[in-house]
């Protein structure tokens, strides 16, 4: 489905996929965003997976915490800061098996914690990122055995 979004004024064209199926896929100006519904209390959040809309493009709304993983990479075995924050939590270490959708690690940005998810099942091979720091826009977070 086509759904017309305004954010800041700013209007977006949004193709939705299937709302039953996990991730639910999402197409924004272009670029792929996966989003992974997750139960809190009596509401829904959301966390996307897939890449930030480059800046100056406004953030997504509150509704839907843009808690991404990389950009369609070529390479598969990495998963990359979705946008530049700090770590508060890392769930993973390496020589974890992880199943896609799991939580790797939480991201803060801007006032907002952003879940990071496994984008496959694999094993953890390094965890390039620790509690307090600082990352990047594209930045290694983890990287998957083989």
């Amino acid at each position: 489905m086509k759904v017309i979004v305004r954010v800041d004024e700013k209007l977006y064209e949004v193709e939705i996929g299937d709302l039953n199926a996990r991730p639910i896929v999402a197409v924004v100006e272009g670029e792929t965003f996966e989003i992974w519904p997750e139960a809190i209390g009596s509401g829904t959040a959301l966390a996307a997976s897939a890449p930030a809309p480059a800046a100056p493009e406004p953030p997504a709304p509150a509704s839907a915490p843009a808690a991404r993983a990389a950009p369609s990479n070529s390479d598969a075995s990495a998963v990359h800061a979705p946008i530049p924050g700090v770590i508060v939590s890392v769930s993973v270490q390496p020589g974890d098996q992880v199943s896609t959708g799991q939580e790797l690690c939480v991201l803060e940005a801007m006032k907002m914690k952003n879940t990071i998810r496994a984008p496959r099942d694999g094993e953890i091979a390094t965890v390039a990122m620790a509690v307090g720091q600082h990352v990047q826009h594209h930045q290694v977070l983890v990287e998957y055995a083989g």
